[in-house]
This record gives C-alpha cells, structure tokens and sequence, in this order.
C-alpha cells in the first residue's frame, strides 16, 4: 500500500505549488521589468454586460515579490475569497490601486464601449503612483496614450491584473447589493445587474428601475 503523505507534507506540498503558481502569475510584470520599466500596474473593469448599474474599472500596482495566496481572476473566485483578497490588497502598505464608477446615465450618453474606455484610462490617471508600464485585460481594448500590453484572459495570467479584477468586481457588487436593499424585486444581491433569467422576468414585472440602462434594449 502507497504510504500517504502526513498532514504538514500535505501542507509543505500544497504551499510550494501555490508558490509556483503565483510566480508564473507574474510572468508578464517579470517581463516589464527586464525591459527597463519598474513601475508596473494592472488594469481591469467589471460591469461591461449587465443592463443595471455602473461600470467599475481598477488599476493596481503590487509589490515586486507579491505573496497573496489564492489571487486569481476574480469570476474563478468564491465571494468570500475575492472579499478575503479584497481586503488583503486594499489594505496593504505597498499595494497602490485606485477605482473608477461611471454610471449608467454616462453609459446611455457614450455607449458601453466608450464608457469601458473612459473608466481603464481614469483609473490609470488617478492611481497614486504613476505607472510607466500597463497590463490589460483582453484584446479588444483601444491602443491607450502609454506603454502597455493587451493580454487575452489577462486576469487568468497576470498577477496585477488579477488583482484589478477582484478590487473592481468586489466595489461594484458592494454597489449592487445596496441597490438591492432599493430595489429588491429584482434581485441585485443574485445576478448584479446581468440578463439572468430572473432578472429579465423582474423587468417584464416591473419595468426598467432608476439604474437600469436605458440603453441596452432587451426588456
């Protein structure tokens, strides 16, 4: 009979993977680095598809030699571990991150696409360190007005992205569980804002409410 590992091997093994999991997660800031650039962040946003609410984009800026165990694209996530990170990054010392909302009434204005744009450049501008490299999310984004990458499924990929994610979906859900106690009969708390089944019955019910995007045309 194989022999089984003893609890703290179990625990040794499990660390040391995670660890390796982490640095590879770094791949691309290690990159940036190598070519000459020292302050590098990520960028990330959440909201770009549901018909209620604002769109949230973060940028963040880690540390060299992050250790946040468990960091990853933020939809991969539990609600308790993105809370969990949330409050590890927001709260550290050496993490510089800053948070963008733009509303649904300036979503209806300049489109969903010129908003997603307008949030990434704003939380790049108000971060309180000023990056010289970027790593985004996706290739679809807009060439930005500074050195950066597009990476596709960035936030499965890049530490820095990773955490964007979490800092944007965890301020924006926040966002619609309050909206939620407003407006409960349409259940914010469940789907924040996206076309789930429920939520598109609550809208034939109801109608649109005061966050609803009015120009998005499926109810």
């Amino acid at each position: 009979m194989k022999k089984q590992p003893l609890p703290t091997q179990l625990n040794k093994e499990r660390e040391t993977a995670e660890n390796e999991r982490l640095e590879k997660l770094m791949h691309y800031e290690r990159e940036a680095y190598a070519a000459g650039y020292r302050v590098v962040a990520g960028v990330d946003e959440a909201g770009r598809g549901p018909l209620a609410g604002p769109i949230v984009a973060a940028a963040c800026i880690l540390p060299s030699a992050p250790s946040f165990y468990g960091i990853d694209d933020s939809k991969k996530l539990s609600p308790s571990e993105r809370q969990r990170l949330f409050e590890e990054l927001t709260q550290h010392p050496h993490v510089h991150y800053s948070v963008v909302s733009l509303s649904h009434e300036t979503i209806d204005k300049i489109n969903i696409h010129q908003a997603n744009i307008q949030a990434v450049l704003q939380a790049v501008e108000t971060l309180p360190l000023k990056p010289d490299f970027v790593l985004a999310d996706g290739l679809k984004t807009p060439s930005y007005p500074f050195p950066h990458k597009k990476i596709v499924k960035g936030d499965s990929l890049s530490q820095s992205i990773a955490a964007a994610s979490i800092i944007a979906k965890v301020t924006r859900d926040k966002f619609m569980d309050e909206c939620h106690v407003e407006w409960p009969e349409y259940g914010f708390d469940q789907h924040r804002g996206y076309a789930t089944a429920r939520h598109l019955a609550a809208l034939q019910k109801h109608g649109p409410c005061p966050i609803h995007r009015r120009s998005f045309r499926l109810y």
